[in-house]
């Protein structure tokens, strides 16, 4: 069972900044930003009091509104770094002596983390793991990272709890940046980003390294579901012990990472992600276990819809977005027209919920809103296209010349718009390639886990949550 989050407020002295990208509107009376996207109106008491992009807290009302701009995803922690005695580093690990030794040196060559208490959990090792300095907890039979954590966690003497897996390497630095997050009382996990660890084996190295599915970006982010930082990993997490109740659910052998995340927040806790701390990660040194890595993460989905009904569906839409999308694939003029109307209307609509008392409606100010979400619609559809339903997808190809078209379009499409921001670091042939093997092997997965469960719900599309 998870522990509900306290009611406390931020501490004073806790600082936040305005996300870069958040626009200020109406003279400074709205604030649009974060994910999803959203706009925040300011009484004029909090105009008067965000004055710039920092708000520090002074007192109750200073803590309220800088819970409220996190909690939006329109602000972000600024915090010093500093350092982290109270951490104790659990370390889950199974027959990978030379990366735990890899790591344990990392931890050891570090001034900020030499000193700290390290438990490695031997989750049921063939050879015993012997590590000098540091408690180690045998399992004598594999019980799962899951279970290998949670008994790291048991085992931890201090407030705070490190997660890493064996391999992973910490980059100097990464604790001293996480570490000011928990002083937050309602958060429960902050997670670094997770980086290549050097330049990776494989033709398929640039691309795991460009997007990777540990990589969760450069941007710092509230962790939410529906967000664009929907989970973070595992393989690096920060904690607050008290707050996990009985820590990862160790009836699942994958997604109980993002499980742990989902309830969390659930039960009223933040989860945070925080890129200027890094741990590298040494990714699949061959093709075949990066793709039997991805079908495997793809079989979790069924298993977490058990749990977070609609959190994993492969497209989220609004009913007005999916009917315009409808007309305007029906390969019909009328239904083009239909469909500018029907987002004419949506845009009309928006407006007037945006407009402020006695304003009049920013008409085009909703139109860019609408644009912008039709757009990311859009992307999703492909997406599923070639990922989540690549199997309706291929029927649907080998029956039709025309399905054969739309498909192939889509799937060039797909790749070329997601190459352009990782064009520096990897070609175009070869990001494509990979990005297609990738969701082949992602839908193979998530078929055979909705196969096992006997349900199909991670594959329907789900409405926006409000």
């Amino acid at each position: 069972m998870t522990p509900a989050a306290p009611a406390a407020r931020l501490p004073d002295g806790f600082t936040v900044r305005l996300d870069p990208r958040t626009r200020r509107r109406d003279g400074g009376a709205a604030l649009l930003g974060g994910s999803p996207l959203r706009l925040l109106r300011l009484s004029a008491r909090a105009r008067g009091l965000l004055t710039g992009d920092r708000l520090a807290v002074r007192d109750r009302t200073t803590a309220v509104l800088a819970a409220q701009l996190l909690d939006a995803g329109i602000a972000h922690p600024d915090l010093r770094p500093r350092a982290a005695d109270d951490v104790t580093v659990v370390v889950p690990v199974k027959d990978r002596p030379v990366e735990l030794a890899r790591l344990l040196a990392a931890l050891g060559s570090d001034p900020a983390t030499a000193d700290l208490p390290v438990v490695v959990v031997d989750d049921g090792s063939a050879e015993p793991v012997t590590a000098p300095g540091v408690r180690v907890v045998r399992h004598q039979v594999p019980e799962g990272p899951a279970a290998a954590r949670n008994a790291g966690m048991r085992a931890a003497g201090t407030p705070l709890v490190a997660f890493l897996d064996s391999d992973c390497v910490p980059r100097t630095g990464w604790l001293e940046r996480l570490r000011p997050h928990l002083d937050d009382p309602r958060l429960a996990v902050v997670a670094p980003r997770i980086v290549a660890l050097g330049r990776g084996r494989g033709w398929f190295a640039g691309y795991e390294a460009a997007v990777s599915a540990l990589d969760m970006g450069g941007q710092a982010a509230a962790v939410r579901p529906g967000s664009a930082v929907p989970y973070v990993p595992s393989a690096a997490l920060l904690v607050r012990r008290d707050a996990l109740g009985e820590g990862f659910d160790e009836s699942m052998r994958v997604a109980e990472d993002v499980d742990l995340v989902w309830r969390l927040i659930r039960a009223g806790w933040r989860v945070r992600y925080e890129p200027d701390a890094r741990v590298a990660h040494e990714h699949p040194g061959t093709t075949a276990q990066w793709l039997r890595r991805r079908a495997f993460y793809g079989t979790g989905a069924a298993l977490l819809d058990a749990r977070h009904p609609g959190a994993v569906a492969p497209v989220v839409m609004a009913p007005e977005t999916a009917l315009a999308w409808a007309l305007a694939l029906s390969g019909h003029r009328a239904g083009g027209v239909a469909s500018a109307g029907v987002l004419a209307a949506t845009t009309a609509r928006l407006a007037v919920r945006l407009a402020g008392a006695g304003e009049r409606p920013p008409v085009g100010f909703a139109a860019l809103l609408v644009a912008r979400g039709v757009g990311a619609s859009g992307r999703a559809l492909a997406r599923s296209v070639t990922r989540h339903h690549w199997p309706l997808a291929l029927s649907a190809a080998l029956v039709s010349r025309r399905a054969r078209r739309w498909v192939a379009a889509v799937a060039v499409a797909d790749a070329a718009v997601a190459w352009v921001p990782h064009r520096a670091r990897v070609g175009p042939v070869r990001f494509a390639v990979a990005r297609r093997l990738e969701d082949l092997a992602y839908g193979a997965g998530l078929w055979a886990g909705a196969a096992r469960a006997g349900s199909v719900r991670a594959l329907l599309p789900a409405r926006p949550r409000r």
